[in-house]
């Protein structure tokens, strides 16, 4: 099976985007995330962020660009983790 792989020169955008100070960063996370996921493997936001030492917020924005089709269109799954009244998610990247 062949693996999709992500752009990662695509553009990101955004109100707050500058290109000149956020491309470079933005790529970096959302490749190091990539790479880590790809495997398949369910993971919480944090176990990502003690892997790539990346914010957590900036770890769910990256999954959510993951989904789309500039970014590869990959499926990022969702399900909780443990006892659902914690709210503790964990996330799974699913090759393509």
């Amino acid at each position: 099976m062949s693996q999709t792989k992500i752009d990662f020169d695509q553009r990101f955008n955004g109100p707050d985007y500058i290109p000149e100070f956020d491309q470079e960063r933005l790529t970096g996370q959302i490749k190091r995330i990539y790479e880590l996921m790809i495997d398949g493997i369910w993971r919480t936001l944090s176990e990502i962020e003690y892997a790539t030492n990346d914010p957590q917020s900036s770890i769910s924005a990256q999954l959510r660009h993951l989904r789309k089709d500039r970014f590869g269109g990959h499926l990022v799954e969702k399900r909780r983790r443990g006892e659902s009244s914690r709210g503790l998610f964990e996330y799974k990247l699913n090759k393509n």
